[in-house]
């Protein structure tokens, strides 16, 4: 029984280049799309015909002697006999273009032990946000989850323009590796490596030694490449500031032991801080307040009580003036603005008397 081996992603993500590190002899493809493809080879391929595409599949995996087999696009397998079948109605050309990509995976079981068979096929994402191998029709998903055939299950990422592979579930995937396989969550995007340690794991034929594979490891391995939480948001790492940290040159302030990219972060960090919170000056023509002024404020505050507006910015102090100027010109200042004058209030009729003798005078008997 050969391994079968799942791998997903999207268009241009890495999944047929991760091919480029095989040597011609090692690997045989099988080319559902029928492109070229991404890189320079000479590699054994196998072309199926649009119109016996199952059959001609399952003749390449029984034909070929590679230890290596690779079904590239494997998800075309059910889309290009459906646009084949596509005037046709029933439930009958379903069942035949499910059946048919079932009866693939399944043939693997019948080839020899140290044969691995890749399955590279493109991601369907739900209406939740969770993706999982891109199917025809609802009974692989319902009645056999495709996933649940392979115990290996990687998916391709691309990250700041580097293309890795994906080795651990992060709850909106299908991803899965077996225990201590792989060390880190991403690893470089070789599949040449991941053959390399499956074999390894497994024992599988003439596997590399342990200490071979250690040395691969520390070359493949991609730390910096952290684990979602299961909403899909990337976890950030929180970097120490240089007063936490022991090891401080105190004449530069670098840090000691820091590569040239941590130390040229830490200086980016202390920039962005200090553009976001801008030192605030007072401005240069802002003058103080002194004793003299406030009084004045406050008979302004006494005018507005009582219903005393005025435009301009003259104080109290020489409204008496500007009045008694504007009686002459006929209620008009020089600068042509009617003046509003202040009336004496007038007594109330029911105003109480000053004296007590004003009181008697009022009495009528």
């Amino acid at each position: 029984m050969a391994q079968k081996i799942l791998i997903l992603g999207n268009s241009g993500t890495g999944k047929s280049a991760s091919l480029r590190n095989f040597a011609p002899d090692e690997i045989a493809v099988i080319n559902c799309a029928g492109k070229p493809l991404p890189f320079k080879n000479h590699f054994e391929q196998y072309i199926p015909k649009f119109d016996t595409l199952t059959s001609d599949v399952l003749a390449a995996m029984d034909r070929t002697e590679k230890k290596v087999i690779v079904v590239d696009d494997a998800q075309y397998i059910m889309s290009f006999q459906y646009m084949r079948r596509i005037h046709e109605n029933g439930w009958d050309k379903w069942n035949d273009i499910q059946g048919d990509f079932f009866n693939i995976i399944q043939a693997c079981d019948y080839m020899p032990n140290d044969v691995i068979v890749y399955f590279l096929s493109h991601i369907a994402t739900d209406d939740n946000g969770n993706e999982k191998i891109k199917t025809m029709g609802k009974m692989l998903d319902e009645k056999i989850t495709i996933e649940g055939l392979f115990t290996t299950v990687l998916k391709t990422s691309v990250q700041d323009g580097k293309y890795y592979f994906l080795t651990q579930n992060s709850g909106r995937d299908t991803v899965k590796s077996p225990i201590g396989m792989f060390d880190t969550y991403a690893i470089d995007n070789d599949l040449k490596y991941v053959d390399t340690k499956i074999r390894n794991y497994y024992e599988i034929g003439n596997f590399v030694s342990d200490s071979e594979v250690k040395a691969m490891d520390e070359i493949a391995a991609a730390p910096e490449i952290e684990k979602p939480d299961a909403d899909g948001r990337k976890r950030r790492r929180g970097r120490p500031k240089k007063e936490d940290i022991k090891d401080v040159d105190k004449g530069t302030g670098a840090i000691v032991g820091a590569t040239l990219e941590e130390q040229k972060e830490l200086e980016n960090e202390e920039k962005n801080n200090k553009q976001e919170k801008p030192e605030q000056t007072p401005p240069e023509n802002a003058e103080k307040e002194t004793t003299a002024e406030k009084p004045k404020r406050r008979r302004k505050t006494r005018d507005s009580e009582a219903g005393i507006t005025r435009n301009d910015t003259e104080t109290v102090d020489n409204r008496n003036d500007t009045a008694s100027a504007s009686d002459t010109n006929n209620g008009v200042d020089t600068a042509g603005h009617t003046k509003r004058r202040r009336k004496k209030r007038e007594p109330l009729i029911g105003d109480l008397p000053d004296t007590f003798e004003q009181q008697e005078e009022d009495i009528p008997f």
